[in-house]
């Protein structure tokens, strides 16, 4: 498999603006599996944890290492797994839940950088195909876009 073809262009911010926001391909999770997933989002929130967002996370690792198996759950369940998230931490609302937070278009581009950082590992280790590799970037691109509450 050649991963040249995954396109992570980041689709510019637009204050007023709602994308329709599509899931992302099942089969992206079937590829990666759940402890594939799990793995995915603790790298990225220990690429957080060090970054100049951070201080919209948890400062304590262990918390941080917790909000990363939230997300996992969150991730999961978008990719068409268990519903893990609703079982254990009610109906995502993710806008309400990110509302405490001063989301800036500038911390929405550290995250997808950040993002993108965490998924190369599956791209140099093959561990899905491009097709649904590039579901799952549209999906962040946009679902990054619908956390934006804040201009500074």
């Amino acid at each position: 498999m050649r991963f040249s073809k995954v396109d992570f262009s980041i689709t510019p911010y637009v204050e007023g603006v709602t994308l329709p926001v599509s899931k992302p391909n099942p089969q992206f999770l079937s590829e990666i599996g759940e402890e594939g997933m799990r793995e995915l989002l603790d790298r990225f929130y220990m690429k957080l944890y060090e970054s100049p967002i951070a201080h919209l996370f948890p400062s304590d690792r262990e918390e941080m290492k917790t909000a990363a198996q939230h997300s996992a759950d969150f991730f999961i369940q978008i990719c068409g797994g268990p519903a893990y998230f609703n079982r254990n931490r009610g109906a995502p609302q993710m806008r309400k839940r990110h509302a405490p937070f001063a989301i800036t278009p500038e911390a929405r581009l550290h995250w997808l950088v950040l993002f993108e950082e965490a998924l190369m590992p599956l791209l140099e280790e093959q561990r899905c195909s491009e097709t649904n590799l590039q579901s799952f970037w549209r999906y962040l691109d946009t679902f990054s876009q619908w956390m934006v509450n804040s201009r500074s």
